[in-house]
């Protein structure tokens, strides 16, 4: 059976079948390369309809997932990202017909020029190879990943976590199916067949054969790949995104934009964990009315002694709370007395990945923008707009809060590097 399509065993030969994973993906990208775009997006519109067409036998395996997740006492959030019903299916579904939809971006001419000896030179757009894709729970990694990496030409390596492997190994299936339908290879996108731990750590060990790998989950996982990993590693730790309120701004406004960056969906990167207030904003009222606004969404409120002054409710906030990523139903918040002093607290405590304002006043927003370190800065909305399906990328692989290769939202153009093209007439360097 094709190491894309077997279900997850724990009696492979471990070594071997990493060996079998990469040999596979290099020779699928190297095929891959020789596709056009058109044969690309017949896949990735095959696939659609496939993930479609079998929407019934993913969530009866998504249903078994969940049934051994409860079991084992996985979180709500945890949970819910493990969720896939007829809705989200259609909504993966949607997404990779939105990336195929894209323009292509293999072999897309970055900069040209003619230099004066006469060579023309280029710089094209090209697929990075092989990418190594680690993850956690959320099943529609899977067929998000797999398209992305088809649509910029790479061939991908996905080791989904053993909480969602049911859900996968059908996702994967679908994708198989969809890459064969357009006569493309179908071990250009392969899932990791055996539970055994130990194939994350010798699939990262494969320099010059798996020449990228994206983990994406919590800190720890993050961390235990780019301590194992022999080959180049785009991540990002962990989501500690601020919402900063400044003094002249729209109160109403204020108050939609933090209920909605902490209580719209509290388990994802992107939901604000700390929302700090000017000091002018608190003393009209305004802390007072979002405390109010999140106490009644059941948000667990964490403050500063003058924001408990203001809302008895709050509990005292420590030092590790205003660096913490809570993924629930919990939110830190503090006054500062500028923007600067904003400015300064989300820089040190924040993890670059996703930070806002809202404001009234320009001088403000513009130096929030240029000074705030983050791969996401925002004015004036919500911190959950951070999405590479926002952002019109169709899906993202991940959202990297490295400042090398890639930042923020990853869509398939990221998923490509560059070569320089040169044509000459003869020319010889003297």
């Amino acid at each position: 059976m094709s190491t894309a399509t077997q279900r997850p065993s724990t009696t492979l030969d471990t070594q071997a079948h990493c060996e079998a994973l990469a040999t596979n993906a290099q020779r699928s990208a190297g095929l891959l390369v020789n596709t056009d775009g058109s044969a690309r997006n017949a896949a990735l519109r095959a696939i659609a309809r496939k993930l479609v067409e079998r929407t019934t036998a993913i969530v009866a395996d998504n249903a078994r997932d969940l049934g051994a997740g409860r079991a084992a006492g996985l979180s709500d959030a945890m949970l819910d990202r493990l969720t896939l019903d007829e809705k989200r299916i259609a909504k993966m579904a949607r997404s990779v017909e939105q990336i195929a939809d894209q323009p292509d971006p293999v072999g897309q001419v970055i900069e040209g020029r003619t230099l004066p000896n006469g060579i023309r030179l280029q710089k094209l757009r090209v697929p990075i190879g092989v990418v190594l894709m680690i993850y956690e729970s959320r099943p529609n990694v899977t067929s998000d990943a797999a398209a992305l990496c088809i649509k910029s030409g790479n061939a991908v390596i996905l080791r989904g976590g053993k909480e969602a492997m049911h859900s996968n190994a059908v996702i994967a299936e679908c994708v198989r199916q969809g890459l064969e339908a357009a006569k493309l290879p179908g071990d250009a996108v392969q899932l990791v067949g055996t539970t055994d731990r130990a194939a994350v750590g010798m699939l990262l060990k494969m320099e010059g054969r798996i020449d990228l790998a994206i983990p994406r989950g919590g800190e720890s996982l993050i961390r235990a790949v780019v301590e194992q990993s022999r080959i180049p590693v785009i991540k990002h730790y962990t989501g500690n995104c601020h919402v900063y309120v400044d003094a002249d701004c729209d109160d109403e406004m204020a108050v939609e934009i933090c209920l909605n960056a902490k209580t719209q969906r509290p388990g994802v990167c992107n939901a604000a964990e700390t929302i700090l207030f000017h000091k002018k904003a608190a003393e009209r009222g305004l802390v007072y009315k979002v405390c109010e606004a999140l106490d009644k969404k059941g948000v667990e409120i964490r403050a500063d002694e003058r924001v408990r002054t203001l809302f008895a409710k709050a509990k005292p906030a420590t030092q590790e709370d205003w660096a913490t990523e809570y993924l629930d139903l919990i939110v830190a918040i503090g006054e500062v007395p500028s923007v600067d002093a904003a400015i300064e607290h989300i820089n040190k405590f924040g993890s670059k990945h996703t930070d806002a304002i809202v404001t009234s006043d320009i001088a403000a927003a513009d130096a929030f923008v240029q000074r705030v370190d983050s791969a996401n800065v925002f004015v004036n909305c919500s911190t959950r707009f951070s999405d590479g399906g926002e952002y019109g990328l169709g899906a993202e692989i991940g959202i990297s809060t490295d400042k090398l290769h890639a930042r923020g939202p990853m869509g398939a153009a990221d998923l490509t590097t560059y070569k320089w093209v040169a044509h000459g007439s003869g020319q010889v360097r003297t």
